[in-house]
């Protein structure tokens, strides 16, 4: 939002993010993804709008409203920002709604059929009823829109029901009383799955299953009928963190926590055929802004429940399995660590299984030659091995440092669970920074005898992250990098410390610098007539100095490739011919999450991973590390990863900030999807190496 120093196109993050949501919902409209991943697709778009709005619009909102003499240009941004969103929503809503039809009508055709409440037999309705007799009494207490003056104390996570009751008044009139309650999906569910029926499936939205029970829901108040109408709304899930100095950062995070639940409504979404009467005493609980969103939408609200909609069997309906590889070279008989010891080794989930890294921790918490283990935590699985391997390594006498991040957005309150359970089991907790998120993913493991080793990854430590989220892990004893692994954790413990790091890029330290350095030797090597490029895969490219260097790269004849998933504010659209800047944005049945860097260098190729992209966030506001990959086997391997990405023409879209997502073409195309082509390389690859090794036997 601040001042931007390139004078070349720069498009704000939040339009670019529009537009890679709407990758999303395009991939939820092809035809040739099984129908239940076009639902799950579904789900992910109105998840990812969900928390869109409540971090991202919120804060514009909150920039947008300021009216102090300085600041006057960013809220002004602001607020162009804010219309342009929701003008995109508007119309993406629609295309959103057509989708979820087309998606239903072919579930149909596969005798899967929902069906509302009006469309119910009579047996089909007697079932229902016998349901909410047995799970959904007792879960559901309307409330009596007049007797309450705001909607403080419900929390945006749900979906609510506001009904209109008639009934007959002691003067013989007609009169209508108004209420809302949430519908209890914790505890019941989205979906109902009603008895199959002449060869078909029936699945019915709770929110249908309650409107044939409204009679028993207000059993006792005289009505004589009912119309219901879902509703949501979105608060300001910014939190108020206390900059009291007194107390504790643990404390600060419980209280943001609690000040979130009454962030302020921004964005409110209803049944398009809700009554007038009905929406407008609801609108009147909500005070909403005149930058607030109003959305008219279906007749189902909380599209992120189609993430768990119900499983059903069978190839039109779900993505071919691809079982996670286990690396014969790491998980074989005998010692990981001493394999790691021998050579660097790597991991690029889900393809291999993350239960290599598990084993990793594993030997490292009962190996009598470990003496230490350090590592940093950003999120965490509900029930973590990770956290059971660095317990059980403290109880056997090693010395274990977590770093773990209390600010991970949405995870606070888990990690803040995570981070007690890990100090009664005697590991030292590390809070991060103060004004600086550890977002770095880094392993350091000290040997008593020997040199230590180190892992570094793209992506958290995390079991669930690591069967959706691609990522790859390097495993290394190279004392240059190792050592410096080792004062990444000195750094985050004295921040202020003169440390100094010559191999890995460290932020906020010299990072944004040394990227910068690598563009510069490019444009340099292109002046001199030697091989310049620059080849990347990252989820975001935002920060308005890289995306000047960009273009000053491709302006002086680099030949700039890069595959970026998310943000992206380079606008490659009517650049000069001679100015080469293609970006692809994949969606597929992974979220693309690696961060993998590669320069020409004059014809030494370098290469780098790491957890950072290039956001102001992570440049200049976050603990991050890059980490440069010499072993010349696994340089080659995410160089593969880089080009099967930017050879992607059947998951890849083109990414030149106009928002039209077309087709990416390239002259060497993949006949598969990139993720495809390289479950199948690492298959042959292991089946290769387990092959050799039976010969060597």
């Amino acid at each position: 939002m601040g001042k931007k120093k390139t004078m070349k196109p720069y498009l704000e993050r939040d339009i670019s993010w529009m537009y890679f949501n709407r990758r999303v919902l395009q991939e939820a409209c092809k035809e040739e993804v099984p129908l239940l991943e076009r639902l799950n697709f579904l789900g992910i778009y109105s998840n990812n709008l969900d928390e869109f709005f409540r971090v991202r619009v919120a804060s514009l909102n909150r920039v947008a409203e300021w009216d102090g003499k300085t600041g006057l240009r960013e809220a002004r941004t602001a607020a162009v920002t804010v219309k342009q969103i929701n003008r995109l929503n508007s119309r993406y809503a629609k295309d959103f709604e057509v989708a979820v039809k087309q998606v239903n009508e072919a579930l149909a055709e596969h005798n899967i059929c929902i069906i509302s409440d009006t469309q119910a037999d009579e047996e089909q309705v007697a079932y229902i009823r016998n349901y909410y007799q047995e799970r959904i009494d007792g879960f559901i207490v309307p409330i009596w829109l007049s007797a309450v003056r705001h909607l403080d104390y419900e929390t945006d996570e749900k979906i609510y029901l506001a009904v209109k009751a008639c009934r007959i008044n002691e003067r013989g009139k007609t009169a209508y009383d108004y209420a809302y309650f949430s519908l209890p999906v914790d505890s019941c569910g989205r979906f109902i799955r009603l008895p199959d029926k002449e060869g078909k499936s029936y699945i019915m939205y709770i929110d249908d299953a309650v409107r044939c029970c409204l009679p028993k829901v207000f059993e006792g108040n005289g009505f004589s009928s009912f119309s219901a109408y879902t509703f949501k709304f979105t608060r300001d899930a910014e939190m108020e963190i206390d900059n009291d100095q007194r107390s504790g950062i643990l404390q600060k995070i419980s209280k943001g926590l609690k000040s979130r639940k009454k962030g302020e409504p921004l964005r409110f979404i209803y049944d398009e055929n809700m009554p007038e009467d009905l929406l407008r005493r609801v609108l009147g609980k909500l005070d909403l802004g005149e930058r607030d969103t109003v959305l008219r939408g279906g007749r189902y609200q909380n599209h992120k429940d189609l993430m768990k909609f119900p499983s059903f069997t069978g190839s039109a309906l779900k993505y071919p399995p691809m079982p996670a590889i286990r690396r014969y070279s790491l998980d074989g008989p005998g010692s990981i660590l001493e394999r790691i010891r021998r050579q660097d080794r790597f991991l690029h989930v889900p393809y291999h299984s993350f239960d290599t890294f598990i084993r990793v921790l594993h030997e490292a918490a009962t190996s009598r030659s470990v003496s230490s283990i350090k590592i940093t935590l950003y999120r965490l699985a509900k029930d973590s091995k990770v956290v059971r391997a660095l317990i059980a390594a403290a109880r056997n006498g090693k010395k274990v440092t977590v770093v773990i991040e209390l600010l991970a957005r949405f995870d606070e309150e888990s990690n803040i669970k995570w981070s007690q359970k890990l100090e009664d089991a005697g590991v030292k907790v590390i809070f991060g920074v103060e004004g600086l998120k550890v977002h770095s993913k880094v392993l350091h493991i000290g040997m008593k005898k020997g040199g230590d080793l180190a892992c570094i990854s793209t992506g958290n430590f995390h079991e669930g992250n690591a069967r959706a989220y691609t990522d790859c892990i390097l495993m290394t004893s190279s004392r240059r990098i190792v050592k410096e692994v080792a004062q990444v954790f000195d750094f985050i413990e004295k921040p202020y410390a003169p440390i100094q790091f010559k191999e890995l890029l460290v932020s906020p330290n010299e990072m944004k610098r040394r990227f910068i350095s690598l563009i510069n030797a490019e444009i340099r090597n292109r002046k001199n007539g030697k091989p310049a490029y620059i080849r990347m895969k990252l989820n975001h490219v935002t920060d308005p100095e890289m995306v000047e260097r960009i273009y000053e790269a491709a302006y002086a004849g680099v030949d700039v490739e890069m595959s970026v998933r998310g943000n992206c504010s380079i606008v490659t659209d009517r650049l000069p011919e001679n100015c080469h800047i293609r970006i692809n944005g994949i969606i597929d049945r992974y979220l693309e999450h690696s961060r993998i860097f590669v320069f020409a260098a004059g014809g030494e190729e370098k290469v780098f991973i790491g957890s950072a992209d290039w956001m102001p966030r992570n440049l200049d506001n976050r603990v991050e590390v890059v980490v440069p990959v010499y072993d010349p086997t696994i340089k080659q391997e995410m160089k593969r990863i880089v080009d099967y990405a930017l050879r992607d023409v059947r998951q890849g879209r083109t990414v030149d900030g106009t928002g039209a997502n077309m087709p990416w073409t390239c002259e060497e195309p993949l006949e598969t999807g990139s993720q495809q082509a390289l479950y199948r390389y690492y298959e042959a690859l292991e089946a290769k190496e387990r092959e050799y090794d039976a010969g060597m036997a």
